[in-house]
C-alpha cells in the first residue's frame, strides 16, 4: 500500500477535548492558552489518523488545505477486499472522491475533489469478501488538520463498528442519504476516538492473546502501517466475527463474538444508541452501561490465533501447486492433500478434479479468510479443523468462483504451507437461514393471493445430491432426515430429486416430488405454529438426524442470524423496468433473456443477488432451472432459452431470485409470470 506521509500525531479533537465550547468562546482566550489545549489534546485514542489545530476549526466549519488533500487505506475482513469501489463524503455530505482497491492487497489511494473541506471524512467501501459474501463497510477520518492534507482511513469490520457506535446505529442510510444526515455524520468527530478505546475493552482477550499490549496504540481507523498480511492487527480480524443487526424489538446492536466458536450465538451485545448517548456525555467515558449480554468481552480462539499468522501460505502452496498444470490424479497424490478425508460428501478426487479446472483455466486462489470451526467441541482454545474460504479469480481480477472447505494446522509440514488440506469430515452440507418472502404479479404488484405479504420464516439446507462430477448425473445421498427445533419440536424432510431435501408433506415418507416453490425447504411462521420466538434468534441450535450410506448421524446446526421482525418491501431483489406496462412473460424465456437489477442493487449494497431460478408448471413434476450470478457484483445476467419437452403445456410460470448478506439473512422474491 503505497504510504503518502508519516501518521498524524493528533488524535482528539480540540473541541472534543474541551466538551465543545461555543465557537465565540475561543474569542476570549489567550492565544498561548489555545495553543497549549491544542497540544494537550495528542495521543493515541484509536479514533483515527489526522488531528486538529489552529487551522482545523471546529465542527462544521470549512477546513482549507494548500495542498491537494488526500487519502489512502486498505479495505479488508482479514483478506483484503479487492477490487471493491471505495466512496468518501465529507461533514456536509458532498462526494468528495471514489476509488478502487487494488486486486492484490485491498489497498487504495486517492487524491481528495476539494481543496476545502469538512470533518469528517466519512467513507465507506462495498465489495464481496473471500466467501463471495457482499460487505459494505464504513472508516472515518474524524478530525482533520490543513498542516496535514495526507489522511489514512482504513476500512474494516471494527472501523465500521467504531462509525456505527458513534452515530447510534447502521452507517449505511447514513451515507446513501448523507446530505440528509449532517448532523449525524459530525457526531462522528465528536465520539470516534471514545468509541474506539469502547471497541478495545470489547476485543481485549484477543488483543492479549496477539501480544498487543499497549492497546493505546493501536489505530483501527488510520493505521498507515496496516496491511491485510496476517499480522497483529489483521488476526484481529481475522478472529471476530462483527455485525449490525436489530433486536426483536427493532432496536440497532453490535454483536461481536470469537469466529472460532462452535455456534453462531453473539458473545457481546451493545445497544447502538444508547453507547451513543454515553459516548457523546463525555470525552473519555466508555458505554458499558450499553451492554445488554452478560458476557462483556468477546473469547479468543487463543492456541488456534497463536498458529494463523501463517494462513496465507495455504494459498502461495495451491497456486504453485495449480501452476504445474498437473492432472487430477497427480495432485490428489500431492502431500497438500495427503491427510484430506472429504468435505461436505466431497472426497479427495472431487477436490482434486476441482484445483485441475481451475489450473487449465489460468485461475488463482486469493488470500485466505477464516470462516468458523469445523470442529463438533472447541477444548482451550483450539479449533483443529478450520474452515475457510477463497476468492478464485483471473488474470484482470475477476471472481469467478469460491473455494471453500476445511484445513488444519501442521508445524512440521514440509508442502510450503503449513496448514494443509484435510475436509470437515462431513457427508453432507447442513444449514439454516433466517429468511423473508415476497411475492409479486408479473406486473411487479404485490400479490394478493399469498397472505401475509411479506412473510418471514427459516430454511433449511439439508443437501440431499451428491453434485455432477464432469458428465456424471448428481447422486442420492439419503433419503430422509428429521430436524428438531431449540424448542422441542420436529419437521420431516424427503427426498424429492434436487439438490436438497423438501420438506415432507407425509410423515415418515422418503420421496415426494418437488414445487419448487420456497415451501420446498422454508417454513414460515405465520403458517407454522411450532416456530416460536427462541427459534428465530442467532445461535439457535437445530438438531439433524438422518442415515446415510447405512450408517444413523446426528448433527447440530446453528441460526447464523436472527429472524428479522420486521422486512421493509425495498428488501427483496426486483428487476429493473417491470411494470403494469411491461411485465414478465412466459414467451420471454423461450429465448435468452437478459435479467437487470442495478436499481434494486444500488440500494441494497450489503445485499448480493445469489441465485436465479425459474419454474415452469405444465407436466407431472415442474421445470425447475437453477442460475447463479457471477460470484463478482454484477447487477446483470443471461438466462438461457428453456428448452422444454415437447409434451409440456405450461400453466403456471415464476421466477425466483435469491439474495442473501453477510450475515446469512436471505431475501426471496417471486414474480408469478404472465402466461
Amino acid at each position: 500500500m503505497p504510504i503518502l506521509s508519516p501518521r498524524h500525531s493528533l488524535q482528539t479533537s480540540l473541541q472534543t477535548t474541551l466538551r465543545r465550547p461555543p465557537s465565540w468562546a475561543w474569542l476570549s482566550l489567550p492565544l498561548g492558552l489555545v495553543c497549549s489545549l491544542v497540544l494537550s489534546a495528542c495521543g493515541g485514542g484509536g479514533g483515527g489518523s489526522g488531528g486538529t489545530d489552529a487551522g482545523s476549526g471546529t465542527t462544521g466549519t470549512a477546513i482549507v488545505f494548500t495542498n491537494s488533500p488526500t487519502l489512502s487505506g486498505v479495505a479488508a475482513v482479514a483478506a483484503p477486499l479487492t477490487g471493491a469501489q471505495i466512496k468518501v463524503i465529507d461533514g456536509t455530505g458532498t462526494s468528495v472522491g471514489s476509488a478502487t482497491t487494488l486486486a492484490s492487497d485491498g489497498s487504495y489511494s486517492l487524491t481528495l475533489s476539494s481543496k476545502s473541506l469538512t470533518a469528517p471524512l466519512f467513507v465507506q467501501v462495498r465489495g464481496v469478501d473471500a466467501a463471495g459474501a457482499p460487505q459494505v463497510l464504513h472508516s472515518a477520518v474524524p478530525v482533520m488538520s490543513a498542516a496535514s492534507a495526507a489522511m489514512v482511513a482504513n476500512v474494516t469490520p471494527l472501523s465500521d463498528a467504531i462509525v456505527a457506535l458513534s452515530m447510534g446505529g447502521d452507517p449505511k442510510p447514513v451515507f446513501s442519504a448523507a446530505d440528509q444526515n449532517k448532523a449525524v455524520i459530525a457526531q462522528v468527530a465528536t465520539a470516534a476516538s471514545a468509541a474506539g478505546e469502547f471497541v478495545k475493552t470489547l476485543v481485549k482477550t484477543q488483543l492479549t492473546d496477539l501480544k498487543i499490549t499497549d492497546p493505546k496504540t493501536l489505530d483501527l481507523l488510520g493505521d498507515p502501517a496496516f496491511v491485510a498480511n496476517k499480522g497483529a492487527q489483521d488476526l484481529l480480524l481475522e478472529s471476530l466475527r462483527v455485525d449490525l443487526a436489530k433486536s426483536s424489538k427493532g432496536v440497532a446492536q453490535l454483536q461481536l463474538s470469537n469466529k472460532l466458536m462452535v455456534g453462531t450465538a453473539a458473545e457481546v451485545v451493545v445497544e447502538l444508541p444508547q453507547a451513543q448517548t454515553e459516548l457523546l456525555k463525555t470525552a473519555d467515558g466508555l458505554p458499558a452501561n450499553a451492554i445488554s449480554s452478560v458476557l462483556k468481552v468477546a473469547t479468543s480462539p487463543t492456541a488456534t490465533l497463536a498458529n494463523m499468522g501463517s494462513l496465507d501460505e495455504l494459498s502461495a502452496a495451491l497456486n504453485q501447486l495449480m501452476l504445474q498444470t498437473l492432472s487430477a490424479t497427480t495432485i490428489a497424490a500431492h502431500p497438500l492433500l495427503a491427510t484430506y478425508g472429504q468435505h461436505n460428501g466431497r472426497q479427495k478426487a472431487d477436490l482434486a478434479a476441482l484445483l485441475a479446472s481451475y489450473a487449465s483455466r489460468g485461475l488463482q486462489v486469493g488470500r485466505v479468510q477464516a470462516t468458523g470451526c469445523a470442529d463438533d467441541s472447541v477444548t482451550a482454545g483450539l479449533c483443529l479443523k478450520v474452515l475457510f474460504s477463497a476468492l478464485v479469480t483471473d488474470n484482470k481480477g475477476s471472481a469467478v468462483a469460491v473455494l471453500s472447505d476445511a484445513i488444519s494446522y501442521n508445524k512440521s509440514s514440509t508442502t510450503g504451507s503449513k496448514w494443509n488440506l484435510v475436509g470437515n469430515g462431513k457427508k453432507l452440507d447442513l444449514a439454516v437461514y433466517p429468511m423473508a418472502f415476497l411475492a409479486l404479479e408479473g406486473s411487479g404488484a404485490l400479490s394478493i393471493s399469498q397472505v401475509p405479504n411479506p412473510s418471514l420464516g427459516l430454511q433449511f439446507e439439508i443437501q440431499a445430491q451428491k453434485p455432477a462430477v464432469g458428465d456424471a448425473l448428481p447422486t442420492k445421498l439419503m433419503d430422509s432426515a428429521t430436524v428438531q427445533t431449540p424448542g422441542g419440536f420436529g419437521l420431516g424432510f424427503a427426498y424429492c430429486r434436487r439438490a436438497l431435501l423438501c420438506l415432507s408433506k407425509t410423515p415418515g415418507a422418503t420421496l415426494q416430488d418437488p414445487t419448487g416453490d420456497i415451501t420446498d425447504t422454508a417454513v414460515q411462521k405465520a403458517n407454522v405454529a411450532w416456530i416460536g420466538p427462541a427459534d428465530g434468534q442467532r445461535g439457535g441450535k437445530y438438531t439433524v438426524a438422518y442415515s446415510i450410506a447405512g450408517a444413523s448421524e446426528t448433527r447440530p446446526v446453528y441460526l447464523r442470524a436472527d429472524v428479522l421482525s420486521d422486512v421493509a418491501q425495498s428488501r427483496f431483489p426486483v428487476l429493473d423496468g417491470v411494470s403494469a406496462d411491461k411485465p414478465i412473460r412466459f414467451e420471454s424465456l423461450k429465448t435468452d433473456l437478459t435479467l437487470n437489477w442495478s436499481a434494486w442493487a444500488a440500494a441494497n449494497p450489503d445485499l448480493r443477488l445469489i441465485n436465479v431460478r425459474t419454474v415452469v408448471n405444465g407436466g407431472v413434476v415442474p421445470w425447475i432451472v437453477d442460475t447463479a450470478p457471477a460470484v463478482a457484483s454484477k447487477t446483470s445476467m443471461v438466462l438461457t432459452a428453456l428448452a422444454l419437452p415437447g409434451n409440456f403445456t405450461p400453466i403456471r410460470s415464476e421466477i425466483w431470485l435469491y439474495a442473501q448478506d453477510a450475515g446469512g439473512r436471505r431475501f426471496y422474491t417471486r414474480y408469478t409470470m404472465v402466461l
